[in-house]
């Protein structure tokens, strides 16, 4: 699985993009949040407080507790503001 990383997100684990394989106990962007968070201190950083945190499941908004699927991609960013 692809998974994108944007703003402040990307900022704090160092990186725009990864890949990774889940466990499959990792079934919701949620579950993979929580994953993620032991893979390093900047994830750890990144995903401290879920609710200020987007995502996108195959290039669709998706509530952080949507099923994963077979998702090729997932977007993980901040809520976006404008002005």
């Amino acid at each position: 699985m692809r998974l994108l990383y944007f703003a402040a997100v990307r900022e704090r684990i160092g990186t725009g993009e990864e890949v990774v394989s889940p466990p499959p106990s990792v079934r919701t962007v949620a579950d993979l949040v929580d994953w993620l968070k032991g893979h390093s201190a900047g994830h750890a950083a990144a995903f401290a407080d879920i609710t200020r945190l987007r995502a996108a499941i195959d290039q669709r908004f998706a509530p952080l507790d949507s099923e994963l699927g077979d998702a090729g991609e997932v977007a993980l960013f901040p809520p976006v503001t404008g002005g």
